[in-house]
């Protein structure tokens, strides 16, 4: 499974960044291999809607899954339209724990539905 985890800087001992739309960087990990490729965020300086730009990048890397503390409701319609699940990072610390915690399923995944409740 290949999956998007926020990330202040690059590579799996990164520490966590809870931003989605705004989060400084983007390690994409195999979770079969633990490849990490790390992308820098090209919204992060945009004026507006970096959440709506970060989740449509989500979509050019083919990732299945977005792991982050927070989901805006634009960049959440736009994941959930793509198909692409959306993960709490919950207390992980660093990449690599994140990846850790996920495959132990120890993550709560987002659900659109409930939020617009």
């Amino acid at each position: 499974m290949k999956i998007l985890i926020t990330a202040l800087s690059e590579g799996l001992d990164s520490p966590i960044d809870m931003r989605f739309g705004r989060g400084a960087n983007y390690c994409v990990v195999d979770t079969d291999t633990l490849v990490c490729e790390s992308h820098a965020n090209p919204a992060l300086n945009a004026s507006g809607g970096a959440g709506i730009q970060a989740a449509q990048f989500a979509g050019e890397l083919g990732v299945d899954a977005v792991i982050s503390g927070h989901f805006g409701p634009k960049a959440a319609d736009v994941l959930n339209a793509a198909g692409i699940s959306m993960v709490f990072l919950g207390e992980s610390k660093t990449v690599r724990e994140t990846v850790d915690r996920f495959k132990a399923g120890q993550l709560h995944y987002f659900d659109p539905a409930q939020e617009q409740g």
